[in-house]
């Protein structure tokens, strides 16, 4: 019934019109794919979770809710640009680099036009730099050549200014205790929690939930933030959200008479930043390729589907700079929402009959949110609980940001040199910890300081590495021989 005019044939490329540049393919609803319903509703539901920014942005930059809620609204429109030109990804904000932003723009003195003047620069730099990269094909090469132990501290330091900001004196957790100490056992619950993955793989009902990522949490703050008394219940509104194009325009852009465009050193100030960005950014595009590689392997071919780093990157940079320009965000434009790429990509493996093309599926999911953020009463019901969910969202992303920054680490030395990075980053900002993490580097690898190897970093001289190598190594083993009696006994 919903099927596209041009059908995909058997282990080909879905059908779409080539634009010749960037790699862009351009591919259109019910014409180029099938528009997926159970994707666009879920869409519709977890538009609440884009909605987390909105408190940031009236705290950081004295936004009305207004305002930010236009902002979201653009962001939104530019989420939809991934899919429906060739990007099979679902985008989202670079989430674990907000942590670093904030403390940033925390930096500057609490006033409107200087710290619009510093977000305005990072963006714009962000997204210049993203797309030089993504067109010239320098991404992986630029990002292989930092260290590993520069990439983790980067993670790690982002994931403990995350939980920071949170537990900060006067922060969220302080103003919201119960709600938030509630909700995020929860969310660590269905999301992280071994016992809950094993009645999930039983109950069709649990993998549902599962599937909804913070969702969930988000709704029983909804009643639980009410009945201890920290937030009200939700007042429903009808009808649609009015946004302010005009007043954004004219009142919170560079191009704002009382704002206007930021001076030099705010572009000379923000590099640091940019650099450390990237990096983490970078990491998105590794896990985003991933994840689309595994699921592909389960169609059995039914579909020609590949990430491209660089195309996906072009798309992320023009959308740094239009916001930059117009409706600049504190959740920047990022490659990836990870946890909705595995729930879209785990449906995928269902089949085509499941999910007709992975483009068909994201591109579904990105118009329900932006869907999701013109209906009043989607809107007013998770408007009280913005706060929450924004904590949520960040407690869950410093816990991921701390593990995969220690898993980056490759050597004790690695990961020594990342605490004190990230120690650094949280302390006293990405430039510090940029400038220390560059020459404790070179103090510790010196002339190998940008080699990839393991067996580069004398891991002899280390007795600890010897010790946890072998026991790897010999668990290793065990389960070799584990398996293989196994397979004696089938036979």
């Amino acid at each position: 019934m919903f099927g596209p005019i041009y059908k995909r044939k058997e282990g080909e490329v879905q059908p779409g019109i080539n634009l010749h540049i960037f790699k862009f393919v351009l591919r259109l609803p019910f014409i180029h794919y099938r528009f997926e319903w159970p994707d666009y509703v879920q869409g519709l539901l977890l538009c609440a979770v884009c909605l987390g920014i909105i408190p940031v942005l009236q705290e950081y930059l004295g936004m009305p809710f207004e305002i930010a809620i236009t902002i979201v609204i653009m962001n939104g429109f530019l989420y939809c640009w991934h899919a429906h030109l060739g990007d099979p990804v679902v985008p989202g904000w670079i989430t674990p680099a907000i942590p670093l932003l904030l403390l940033w723009i925390s930096s500057f003195p609490n006033d409107t036009a200087e710290r619009m003047h510093a977000l305005i620069a990072f963006e714009f730099e962000l997204g210049v730099v993203t797309l030089f990269l993504g067109a010239t094909g320098l991404a992986k090469k630029v990002v292989d050549m930092v260290p590993d132990a520069l990439k983790a501290g980067i993670l790690i330091g982002a994931g403990i200014a995350a939980v920071r900001l949170v537990f900060n004196a006067g922060g969220s957790f302080d103003k919201y205790p119960w709600t938030i100490a509630i909700a995020i056992g929860f969310a660590f619950y269905l999301s992280f929690s071994n016992h809950f993955k094993t009645i999930m793989r039983k109950n069709k009902v649990f993998q549902v939930i599962s599937d909804l990522g913070l969702l969930p949490a988000m709704l029983l703050a909804v009643v639980i933030a009410p009945l201890v008394g920290e937030l009200p219940w939700p007042t429903i509104e009808w009808g649609f959200t009015h946004p302010q194009f005009y007043e954004l325009f004219t009142q919170w852009s560079p191009f704002a008479d009382r704002i206007g465009f930021p001076p030099l050193q705010y572009y000379i100030s923000a590099f640091p930043l940019v650099v450390a960005v990237y990096v983490v950014l970078f990491g998105e595009l590794i896990q985003a390729d991933a994840l689309i590689d595994e699921a592909r392997e389960f169609r059995n071919g039914d579909e020609n589907i590949h990430f491209d780093a660089n195309r996906n990157n072009c798309i992320v940079g023009i959308r740094n700079i239009i916001m930059s320009m117009l409706g600049p965000d504190l959740s920047m434009c990022g490659p990836l929402w990870a946890a909705m790429q595995v729930v879209i990509c785990e449906r995928y493996k269902h089949g085509r009959d499941a999910m007709d093309s992975l483009i068909g599926g994201v591109a579904s999911f990105r118009l329900g949110t932006f869907t999701g953020y013109w209906i009043s009463p989607i809107v007013s019901f998770v408007k009280p609980i913005l706060p929450i969910a924004l904590a949520l969202t960040m407690l869950i992303q410093g816990y991921v940001a701390v593990r995969v920054g220690v898993l980056r680490a490759k050597t004790f030395n690695d990961l020594g040199v990342a605490g004190v990075i990230g120690g650094v980053l949280v302390s006293r900002g990405a430039a510090y910890a940029l400038a220390v993490g560059i020459v404790l580097c070179l103090l510790v690898y010196g002339k190998n300081f940008f080699k990839r190897r393991l067996d580069l970093y004398n891991l002899k001289s280390d007795p600890l590495f010897n010790i946890a190598a072998e026991k790897e190594l010999a668990q290793a083993q065990e389960q070799a021989g584990a398996s293989s009696t196994a397979a004696k006994d089938v036979k």
